[in-house]
Parts: structure tokens; C-alpha cells; sequence
């Protein structure tokens, strides 16, 4: 291993400067992480800052927080996977209690309900672009040739959609088959072939304290599946928190939970930090604690664990078989699950004109960042509820 150019303690200051002010979602936080650290620092070899990137597109969790994990692992090992990871976490982490706080304090007042009632929309705009180029990465174009070529990624995508929106909730069981599956018909792995026995398995202020023992309990477990259980970046978790804390458990209402997604839309940091924000509206400091914690220590574990022998995980094609399987399948339920929340969402003309207006400029402004968009929704819904 090569001797680092730069100390651990200038790349947790990096860490904890992206996690502050780096906007834009996963793909352009990945995106930060190369320009900076490859391309003007030269601290990370290209061939391990691609390595970091296959690691976290292959396990699941979030990918740019479980890139961050592997670059700091890259010199530094344990305690350098550790410190980057809680820097790049922690900025974004306060910032969603804050609002919290906010929310819980001022969530009943008009003028706060107007700005969610502009916000909620443009969310919905902001998840079907981004579904659409999950569809696109992990899938494939909408074409005839693709459609014939991954007939059996397109018809999980699709499993997935019809699922989620007809039971307006996410399995994971049809994730794990999916995978399964793929994995059985593209790459069957070797045990398979030979009669070998299979040793190798895969592996305060307001609520601010209010909070029940069990219900902490059950946070745990809920997002410790949704760090464990969801691929693909970003918004792919929205599918599985929404059928967990809205449907199953009820924690939240339709409207709450939409306003949670856009809270992760405004603030820095990796999308899935509003598993911070959900917590702490259920179970106030502590819920956002345990959420939080639940959701990235899978995600810490799925990177530093297979982290020192990767460079041979990465070219197991029984893997990547199994990989792309599942995540046709939550792409598809994520589709599904735009569904089930539009439907709640857009619930007047004005709404219905806001997501398109946000869909459109996502399509037509490919530079802009979604922030901006969520900034002029809001101004949008206090101009309708107060003058309009």
C-alpha cells in the first residue's frame, strides 16, 4: 500500500465540509469525491477511488456515504472508515434534528403548511426524474433492444412497480428472489455446478425527549432493514420507508412523510439522511439517534468488512448477477411507490402544475440543483395560499 499524501485529519475536514455543503444527491456527491480527491488532490488512486465506487454500487445502503466509508478505509484503514464516515454523516445529521425541531414547533402553523403544500409537490417531480434515471442506469434505455436483451431485469422492474403500487407497500422478499434468480440464470456460482456442500453463505423542546422503549425498539429494527435490505442510492429507499413508517406502522401521515423526503431535499449530505428527520418527528432526539444509526452501520459494515479482499468480490459474476436482479426490482418499486404518493400528493390543479414545472425543469435545466427547485415550490405554495 502506498504512503498517503495528505493526513486523516485533512480528509475528515473534506468529509465534514461535503457533508455541509455538498448538494445534489448521491450522483453528484460521488461525483465531488472524484473531482476533488482524485482528479485535484491525487490523495486517491483512480483504480481505488473505482474500486470504493464498485463496493458501494454492489452492497446495499447509500452510495455516496458508503464511498466515503471506503476512501477513508483506502490509507487508514478501520479508524479511517470510522471518523470519514460519522464526518461526512454528522453536519447533514444536526441540520434534519433542526428542522425537526422546526417542523414539530411551527408544523401546524398556515404558513408552514403552505410551504410544504408547494414543497410536497415539487418532491414528487424531483423522485419521478429520479426514478426515471435509476430506471435508465440500472435497467436499461426504454428501447426494443433493451426490452429484448434484459427481458428478465425489465420484468422484475415491473414486478416491482405492480407490487408496491397495488399493495402500497414494498417486500423484500421479492427483492431477494429477484436476485436470486437473475443470479441462477446469468451466473449460476460455482457450488451450484459441482456436489459440493455450500459452506459460504451470504454473508425537549417540543418531543424532543418524548419517546416510548418499544417504539425505539421498533425503530431499530425497521431502519436497520432499510439500511441492510435496500440497493441503489439515494431516493431507492423512499419505496421502503414509506411502506414501514406511513402504512405499516403509521408513524407518519402521507403529508408528514412527503414533507420528510423534501426535508432531505434541502439540506447537504446523503438524501437518506432523513431517516434523522422521520425518527426524530416519532420519537424525538432519540428516535433520530437510533434511526440514523441503524440505517448506516449496515452500510459501514457492507463497506470495511469486504473492504481488504474486494479486488476479488468485484469480479464474481454470481454477485453482480445477484445484484442486478434486486435492483431492477426496487427501481421498479420505486416507480411504484411515485404512484402510491403522487396519488396522495397532487391534490389540486395547482399541485398537479407544480410537479411538472419541477419535472420540467429537472429535464431542460440539467444543471440545476434540486435545492433551488425546492426553494421556489415553497415560494410557490405561500404565494397560493396567501394571495391566490
Amino acid at each position: 500500500m502506498d504512503q498517503p499524501t495528505y493526513t486523516l485529519r485533512q480528509l475528515i475536514v473534506y468529509f465534514l465540509k461535503l457533508g455541509t455543503i455538498g448538494f445534489g444527491g448521491p450522483v453528484a456527491l460521488v461525483g465531488y469525491m472524484h473531482r476533488d480527491l482524485v482528479e485535484k488532490r491525487n490523495w486517491i488512486s483512480e483504480e481505488d477511488y473505482k474500486e470504493g465506487l464498485a463496493l458501494a454500487q454492489l452492497a446495499p445502503g447509500p452510495l455516496a456515504a458508503q464511498l466515503g466509508i471506503y476512501l477513508g478505509f483506502v490509507h487508514y484503514r478501520i479508524v479511517g472508515a470510522t471518523l470519514c464516515g460519522l464526518a461526512f454523516v454528522i453536519p447533514s445529521f444536526i441540520m434534519v434534528v433542526l428542522l425537526g425541531i422546526v417542523y414539530k414547533l411551527f408544523g401546524g402553523l398556515p404558513w408552514m403548511q403552505a410551504v410544504f403544500y408547494g414543497v410536497g409537490a415539487a418532491v414528487i417531480g424531483i423522485i419521478m426524474m429520479s426514478s426515471y434515471k435509476l430506471t435508465l442506469k440500472s435497467v436499461g434505455k426504454i428501447q426494443l433492444p433493451s426490452l429484448k436483451q434484459n427481458w428478465l431485469l425489465w420484468f422484475f422492474y415491473a414486478a416491482g412497480i405492480i407490487v408496491t403500487a397495488v399493495t402500497k407497500s414494498e417486500n423484500v422478499l421479492l427483492f431477494i428472489a429477484a436476485g436470486l434468480i437473475y443470479m441462477f440464470v446469468k451466473a449460476p456460482p460455482k457450488w451450484m455446478k459441482k456436489p459440493v456442500a455450500a459452506n459460504n453463505i451470504f454473508l425537549g423542546i417540543t418531543g424532543f425527549w418524548q419517546f416510548e422503549w418499544n417504539t425505539l425498539e421498533k425503530i431499530g429494527w425497521f431502519f436497520t432493514k432499510a439500511g441492510a435490505f435496500v440497493f441503489g442510492s439515494g431516493l431507492a429507499i423512499v419505496p421502503f420507508l414509506h411502506a414501514g413508517v406511513v402504512t405499516e406502522n403509521k408513524w407518519l401521515t402521507e403529508q408528514e412523510f412527503v414533507d420528510a423526503v423534501a426535508v432531505a431535499m434541502i439540506t447537504p449530505g446523503p438524501v437518506v439522511i432523513t431517516v434523522g428527520f422521520i425518527g426524530y418527528l416519532v420519537a424525538g432526539f432519540p428516535g433520530a439517534s437510533v434511526a440514523a444509526l441503524a440505517t448506516f452501520l449496515p452500510c459501514y459494515l457492507f463497506t470495511v468488512i469486504p473492504a481488504p479482499y474486494f479486488k476479488k468480490i468485484a469480479k464474481n459474476k454470481s454477485i453482480k448477477a445477484f445484484v442486478d436482479g434486486i435492483t431492477a426490482s426496487v427501481v421498479g418499486a420505486l416507480v411504484g411507490a411515485v404512484i402510491v404518493i403522487a396519488t396522495r400528493s397532487i391534490i389540486d390543479i395547482p399541485t398537479a402544475i407544480i410537479t411538472i414545472a419541477s419535472l420540467a425543469a429537472l429535464i431542460y435545466f440539467k444543471k440545476i440543483q434540486e435545492p433551488y427547485i425546492i426553494l421556489v415550490a415553497a415560494l410557490a405554495g405561500l404565494l397560493i395560499k396567501y394571495w391566490l
